[in-house]
């Protein structure tokens, strides 16, 4: 009478027989959102870079009336996204390309398309799929724990580096002395502006003139887009730390979280009435 062996023919620590060593696991596939996201910054780098373009003296051909509008001129000013100058006149606005509809509708759908691709593709790196199951082969690959903690390592480096360079932009002068941060990089004299009320995150301070006007040290946008690009760090943070805390849990036992325990060694047990079935 033969026997057929119980363990599910599992390998020694836990893996699918014959391959030995850990068993793989599932992570997402991101690549499609990655190219996405890529595919929309391109796009919204040139449509940023016309609209940059087109303000170029655009205040000014509208002061010298080289740009005609319902009325006469009432002041100009600068929008932040889409970048655009705009002339206020009595009736009504004229403004530089970047405030056409055509312009502002692409660059709107590129940043919200580029900004749903990251957070999906950030999103999917916090989880760990099962390989089998519905769609498994279209939307998981297999994937170890070092694989895995590669991958999203390299997401909260990239995104971590973006943020910090963004806040070095913003709040370089907050760090060199908040006191003394609307007066940093230029020589003022005997008149410094005073820094009235200040703030690290995001990085924001109210100036004070010696003519008693006040303006802030930064442009909102530029405050808002780095309280913004915190999100997307944390988010690959999150992945990373999960993908540590995964892979830290398999070395302390010594076989992959959430398996069954295998036998200490590749060699097959012997075989006992324990783990003996007859074999039909």
């Amino acid at each position: 009478m033969s026997y057929a062996r119980m363990d599910g023919g599992r390998s020694a620590r836990g893996g699918p027989a014959g391959q030995g060593g850990y068993g793989a696991y599932g992570g997402y596939r991101t690549g499609l959102l990655w190219l996405g996201a890529g595919a929309a910054f391109a796009v919204l780098a040139l449509g940023l870079a016309v609209a940059l373009f087109g303000m170029m003296e655009f205040d000014e051909r509208c002061a010298q009336g080289m740009t005609k509008g319902p009325g006469p001129l009432v002041r100009t000013r600068n929008q932040a996204f889409p970048p655009a100058t705009v002339c206020e006149f009595r009736d009504g606005d004229v403004t530089s390309v970047g405030g056409g509809a055509l312009l502002t509708g692409l660059l709107w759908a590129a940043l919200l398309f580029m900004t749903a691709c990251v957070f999906l593709a950030l999103l999917a790196e916090c989880f760990e799929p099962p390989l089998r199951g519905a769609f498994a082969s279209e939307l998981v690959v297999p994937m170890s724990r070092d694989e895995k903690v590669r991958r999203t390592g390299a997401a909260f480096f990239v995104t971590g580096s973006f943020f910090l360079m963004i806040y070095a932009l913003a709040g370089w002068k907050l760090l060199a002395g908040p006191s003394s941060a609307c007066s940093a990089g230029a020589d003022w004299g005997s008149g410094p502006p005073r820094t009235v009320t200040y703030s690290f995150f995001p990085p924001q301070a109210t100036c004070q003139y010696t003519s008693g006007m006040t303006d802030r040290i930064n442009p909102d946008w530029l405050a808002s887009l780095t309280a913004e690009m915190i999100a997307p760090a944390l988010l690959a943070g999150l992945g990373f730390f999960l993908a540590c805390r995964r892979r830290s849990a398999e070395r302390r036992t010594g076989r992959p979280a959430g398996r069954p325990t295998g036998r200490p060694t590749g060699r097959p047990a012997d075989v006992t009435s324990a783990d003996r079935t007859p074999a039909t």
